[in-house]
């Protein structure tokens, strides 16, 4: 593969997540229901994580890596807790 066909891509990729991103962040807002907002929310922290990712990639740096990693624990913790409190409404029982 060539450097430059590679940094095409990882650019192209992290265009498209920032899209993905606008359409969730629009989702998490204007969401009629609860759930909606949720899963928008679910859909900004993946698509964040995705572009820590490439970014990391493109720039070789680990510290990228590492922190798409906090992100993935902190958002799934979130996401279930947020789904806990929609269900029962609590989150500690």
């Amino acid at each position: 593969m060539n450097a430059l066909f590679l940094a095409l891509v990882i650019t192209a990729a992290q265009i498209v997540l920032g899209l993905a991103m606008g359409c969730a962040a629009f989702r998490m807002l204007r969401g009629p229901r609860a759930q909606d907002r949720v899963l928008g929310l679910d859909t900004l922290y993946l698509t964040g994580m995705l572009l820590l990712l490439t970014y990391g990639i493109q720039t070789g740096r680990t510290l990228y890596f590492e922190a798409a990693l906090v992100i993935a624990l902190l958002g799934f913790v979130g996401t279930v807790a947020l789904g806990k409190f929609l269900m029962r409404g609590e989150v500690i029982e």
